[in-house]
């Protein structure tokens, strides 16, 4: 790895475990939709690209395909409604999260944040975890007309931080995040513990797989 200009770091699996709140808002969707919950195991494996595809997932009990249009038009402001008052209640900084942000900015890296999450979640979940500060921009999943796996939000940081994609940084958790990332010309490395739709992560061939966000300021001075 080389040691990079700029760094872009998504939020959901990576940052945060924001799995705990929308279990709640999946399974008191599908309650009042007079449907059985689904339970925050399953959840876990249906989040990672935005919340109409996990209301989509939700709906159909699995991770692929489409439910009826008709269902999906009643359920999705049933959750946005939810998510709205539930975006940080349960939610969470990852184990090391803070220390390695700490690290990076003592490091004197330029850092953004990009996630496929609308702004309206986006921006509250990060104040109220006290990391919306760290940033210099963020960019969530309606910043742009296009969101990750499409490289346009990685390229628009790049243009934001003026620097050369080859000299930029992505670190993130999902297949969604390596294939932006190789798209846009960034390296990529992965968290372990994210949502990637319970596949490892390591089989999506990132530039390298780490356990805690500590160890990323670590590895960027042996790339250096």
């Amino acid at each position: 790895m080389r040691k990079p200009e700029m760094i872009l770091i998504d939020v959901d699996g990576t940052l945060v475990d924001s799995v705990p709140d929308l279990a709640f808002c999946v399974d008191t969707m599908m309650t009042e939709l007079g449907r059985a919950p689904h339970g925050e195991a399953l959840v876990r494996e249906w989040v990672g690209n935005g919340v109409e595809r996990l209301v989509r997932r939700a709906l159909l009990g699995q991770l692929n395909g489409e439910p009826e249009e008709a269902d999906f038009e009643r359920a999705y402001p049933l959750f946005l409604d939810l998510y709205a008052d539930n975006t940080s209640k349960r939610s969470c900084l990852y184990p090391g999260v803070r220390e390695g942000l700490d690290q990076l900015k003592s490091d004197a890296y330029r850092i953004g944040c990009v996630t496929n999450k609308a702004a309206q979640f986006t921006e509250p979940l990060l104040k109220d975890l006290g990391v919306y500060d760290d940033f210099s921009i963020v960019i969530s999943g309606d910043t742009l007309s296009k969101k990750k796996p499409d490289p346009a939000p990685l390229l628009h940081a790049a243009e934001f931080f003026g620097c050369d994609p080859a000299n930029a940084l992505m670190i993130g958790d999902s297949v969604s995040d390596v294939a932006a990332a190789r798209a846009a010309g960034f390296q990529i490395v992965c968290m372990s513990y994210g949502y990637n739709h319970g596949v490892d992560i390591r089989e999506a061939a990132p530039d390298a797989v780490v356990d805690s966000f500590v160890e990323v300021p670590p590895l960027l001075v042996k790339a250096a």
